[in-house]
C-alpha cells in the first residue's frame, strides 16, 4: 500500500497543473417534475412563485425555447408561455436530489464546492491517478448521475475555475466540452464579453462603448485603460480575460445560516397579520435545524415593503436553540423594531451563530417548572415523526390552524 501512495504522489507532482470540473444539472427543478410525472415531459414546465408576484426558479428546455428563464417574473412566463404547466417548487424534494447528486461528486474527490443545489466545482487534480483523466471523471460522474437520479448533468473541463463554468454552459443541455490543456486564453477569445464574470448590462455597455465585443478584445485592450475605466474591476476583467483565476475549489463549508421567507399574495400590515406567518416560518426553520443537529443564538427576522424596501432585525439568545417556540418568541420581540402600519409583501426568519457542540436549551417556550427542557425536546422529536410521515401540514400550532397560507 505504501509504494502505491508513493507511485499515485509521483503521479501529481510531476504534472502540477489543475484540472477543474463544473457540474451543472440540466433544468433541475424542472427535471424532476418531468422525471417523477411522465405526462409533463416533452412539455413547457415552469417551475415558481405566484402568478402574479412570484418569479421563475427553473424553466425546462422545451419553455427555454419561449424565451422562458430562471428569475424572470412568472406573470412574464405566463405572457411568453401561456400553455406552459406552471408549478410551484418542491423544495425538500430538490434538496433530496441535490444530496444524492452531491454524494456522487464526493467518491471521486473531496474538493467539492457546491454553488447552489444543482451545480459545483470539483477540483480532480489528485484523483486522475485512479480515476482517469478529466474527461474520464466527468464521463463517469455523468453516467453515475443519470444511473442514480435518471438526471442528466452537463460538464465543462478546465484548468481554471472560470473556464470550466463557462464551458459547461457552452455544451448544455447533457454536454461535455473540454478546454484543451493550455489553450484557455484560445478558448475565450472569441466569446462575447457578456460572458465574463462581473460583466452585468452596465458594464457590458461601457464596454462596447470602448469598441469591446470579445473576450479576446478585453485582453488585447491595455490594462491601464481598463483600469482607469473601471478600477481594480478593470484589472480583474484583464486577467479573466487572459485566462488566469487562480482560485481555488474550496469544499462545502457549515451552514452560516438556516431560514424561511414567503412572499405574500397580497401585501399586508399590523402585528397580527405579520405574526402568523412568523410563527408558521419559525416552526419550518426549527424543523430545519433538528434536521441538520444544528442549534443557533441569533435570530434575525427579514421584512421587504411594498415598495422593496428590505430591512433585518436580530437578536441574540442566552442559549443557543432548535425550539420554534423561542424563535418565534424572540421573532415577536423584533417586530416592535419595525413600522408594522406600512405594507408588507414578504417576511422571513433565520438563524444563525451556531455552536459546535451546542445542546438547545428549550427553556424559553414557558418556565422550566411547567414545561422542561427535556419534555420540549421528546414533543419535537414527536412532532418531526409526525411530520417525516405525513407532512409538514400534518400538525400545526393552534394559531395557524385553519388559516390558508397567504405565500
Amino acid at each position: 500500500m505504501q509504494a502505491r501512495a508513493a507511485v499515485e504522489w509521483d503521479v501529481v507532482s510531476v504534472n502540477p497543473h489543475r484540472t477543474i470540473l463544473h457540474l451543472d444539472l440540466d433544468a433541475f427543478y424542472a427535471s424532476v417534475e418531468q422525471r417523477d410525472d411522465p405526462s409533463l415531459r416533452g412539455r413547457p414546465v415552469i417551475v415558481g412563485g405566484d402568478a402574479r408576484r412570484g418569479v421563475v426558479c427553473a424553466a425546462s428546455y422545451e419553455a427555454r425555447k419561449f424565451g422562458v428563464r430562471s428569475a424572470m417574473p412568472m406573470a412574464r412566463a405566463l405572457r411568453l408561455c401561456p400553455q406552459g404547466v406552471f408549478l410551484p417548487p418542491s423544495f425538500e424534494k430538490y434538496g433530496a436530489e441535490s444530496a444524492k447528486v452531491m454524494a456522487v461528486f464526493g467518491r471521486y474527490t473531496p474538493l467539492v464546492e457546491p454553488l447552489s443545489l444543482d451545480e459545483a466545482f470539483l477540483d480532480v487534480t489528485a484523483s486522475r491517478a485512479l480515476h482517469g483523466d478529466g474527461r474520464a471523471i466527468a464521463t463517469k460522474i455523468r453516467a453515475d448521475v443519470r444511473a442514480e437520479t435518471r438526471l442528466t448533468v452537463s460538464a465543462g473541463i478546465a484548468e481554471v475555475k472560470f473556464a470550466a463554468k463557462i464551458a459547461c454552459d457552452l455544451g448544455k443541455p447533457d454536454g461535455l466540452t473540454e478546454v484543451p490543456r493550455g489553450h484557455v486564453r484560445e478558448f475565450l477569445a472569441p466569446l462575447p464579453i457578456a460572458r465574463l464574470w462581473g460583466v452585468g448590462h452596465v458594464t457590458e455597455a461601457a464596454l462596447l462603448g470602448l469598441g469591446l465585443r470579445t473576450i479576446g478584445d478585453v485582453a488585447r485592450c491595455d490594462a491601464g485603460r481598463l483600469v482607469r475605466a473601471f478600477g481594480d474591476h478593470g484589472a480583474h476583467l484583464k486577467a479573466l480575460s487572459l485566462g488566469e483565476d487562480d482560485r481555488d475549489v474550496v469544499p462545502d463549508a457549515a451552514a452560516k445560516s438556516v431560514g424561511a421567507e414567503d412572499t405574500f399574495l397580497e401585501d399586508v400590515a399590523g402585528r397580527e397579520a405579520l405574526e402568523t406567518p412568523l410563527l408558521e416560518q419559525s416552526f419550518r426553520v426549527a424543523r430545519r435545524l433538528r434536521g441538520s443537529a444544528l442549534a443557533g443564538r441569533t435570530v434575525t427576522v427579514k421584512i421587504k415593503y411594498a415598495n422593496f424596501e428590505s430591512l433585518t432585525r436580530r437578536t441574540t439568545l442566552p442559549q443557543p436553540t432548535d425550539d420554534a417556540a423561542a424563535i418565534f418568541a424572540a421573532a415577536r420581540e423584533l417586530l416592535a423594531r419595525v413600522d408594522l402600519e406600512r405594507p408588507v409583501r414578504l417576511t422571513g426568519v433565520s438563524v444563525s451563530g451556531f455552536e459546535a457542540g451546542a445542546v438547545a436549551q428549550l427553556g424559553l417556550f414557558a418556565p422550566p417548572e411547567a414545561a422542561g427542557v427535556d419534555k420540549r425536546r421528546r414533543l419535537n422529536a414527536a412532532l418531526d415523526k409526525i411530520a417525516d410521515k405525513f407532512g409538514d401540514a400534518a400538525i400545526l400550532p393552534a394559531a395557524l390552524a385553519g388559516k390558508k397560507p397567504r405565500r
